[in-house]
């Protein structure tokens, strides 16, 4: 699918499921990573992310692009258009948008989270970290004593 692909389908689920023109651009922007996609504020354009029509298919680009034309159609109407507020609950419930789109695989892979152990070393204190710290700087919060790094917990 390309971005003029894109505009259409976004121009056709706007008069479809909300009855209103969508009289701005849908494009797809590839530098887009953690979000399926974002309506501008200022420009009133929506940018795509290309990996969940890659990774998730068409239902879920579809969903994302429902999701994003709820903000586009309130923020030109004037109500509440953040995913806080209400009129924007109630109209993706309405148009069965997804509130949050589901995190891709090719993502979740890269976030393989690990832990840094440090250990005091008068009394034995455990610490699980995400960060390195300063053994230099810091002491144990328990006995006062000497922190020592001890390994790397990947999960």
């Amino acid at each position: 699918m390309n971005n003029e692909e894109l505009q259409q389908l976004t121009q056709q689920i706007s008069l479809h499921d909300f009855q209103r023109t969508f009289k701005h651009k849908a494009y797809f922007n590839k530098r887009l990573r953690t979000t399926g996609g974002r309506y501008m504020l200022d420009s009133h354009n929506i940018e795509m992310n290309h990996k969940y029509l890659d990774e998730h298919g068409m239902d879920e680009l579809i969903g994302i692009i429902k999701h994003e034309l709820a903000h586009y159609h309130l923020h030109i109407e004037g109500r509440g258009y953040q995913h806080k507020d209400r009129d924007f609950r109630e109209l993706i419930k309405k148009v069965g948008a997804p509130r949050f789109c589901t995190p891709l695989p090719s993502e979740l892979k890269k976030r393989v989270q690990s832990f840094k152990v440090y250990a005091c070393s008068v009394c034995k204190q455990p610490y699980h970290r995400k960060r390195r710290i300063n053994t230099a700087k810091y002491v144990c919060g328990k006995c006062g004593g000497k922190l020592q790094y001890i390994k790397t917990l990947e999960r």
